[in-house]
């Protein structure tokens, strides 16, 4: 089934990406980055697409896989190895104790959601909520900082677009088959509530044309 909301989905993915490692290499820093959020995402898409070698369901599939996991890494080595941009990281303000809350609250909604407790059936709904509240370091960090650079926030903008579509391209397929995925639908719920706050923010900033501040 051809669904045009999922591609959506994906290319803003992509897009947010893209917009990330743009600013690291022309700021030349990564200020008001969370690593946290990065190294969350890293294991997202390790335990999702655990199967990536053992199963093809499509070039597209394969390819993004790939991408994912690729251009999170280089996103990591760039911000915490290679000079001069990991010399900016700010370690003090991206302090949210993420293996505590995050690692341990997606592994409580992981068993409490999902039925099937087959190892993959698990690891994949383990994912999906990790990636849920993933985010969560990085907003955490930007509240410290209040002022947000235009890339970083169009970076986490388009995270949360994504997140959106990927709800609209749920709904889209419900309405052709009648199948839901709830795991999937409430941790993109939960994922996009998360955003709600940033994204408002966010628009006021776009339709004011000024930078953008949070909380005030």
């Amino acid at each position: 089934m051809f669904n045009p909301f999922r591609y959506i989905a994906d290319f803003l993915h992509l897009v947010s990406f893209l917009i990330l490692i743009l600013k690291i290499r022309k700021t030349r820093n990564c200020l008001g980055l969370s690593y946290r959020t990065q190294e969350i995402y890293l294991a997202v898409f390790c335990v999702r697409y655990i199967d990536l070698f053992m199963y093809f369901v499509s070039v597209y599939n394969t390819s993004m896989k790939l991408l994912y996991i690729s251009s999170t890494v280089f996103i990591i080595y760039l911000m915490k190895f290679k000079k001069p941009y990991c010399l900016s990281y700010d370690s003090a303000s991206d302090d949210f104790p993420h293996y505590k809350f995050i690692y341990t609250g997606a592994g409580v909604l992981a068993l409490l959601v999902h039925t099937d407790l087959a190892p993959f059936e698990l690891g994949w709904s383990y994912s999906i909520w990790l990636e849920a509240l993933a985010i969560i370091p990085q907003l955490h960090m930007l509240q410290k900082i209040k002022d947000v650079e235009n890339i970083t926030s169009n970076y986490v903008g388009a995270l949360g677009v994504y997140r959106f579509f990927y709800i609209v391209s749920w709904i889209y397929k419900y309405s052709l088959t009648g199948d839901v995925c709830w795991t999937s639908l409430l941790g993109g719920i939960v994922q996009t509530i998360l955003y709600a706050d940033f994204l408002y923010y966010y628009i006021i900033s776009l339709k004011s044309g000024k930078g953008m501040s949070l909380g005030v």
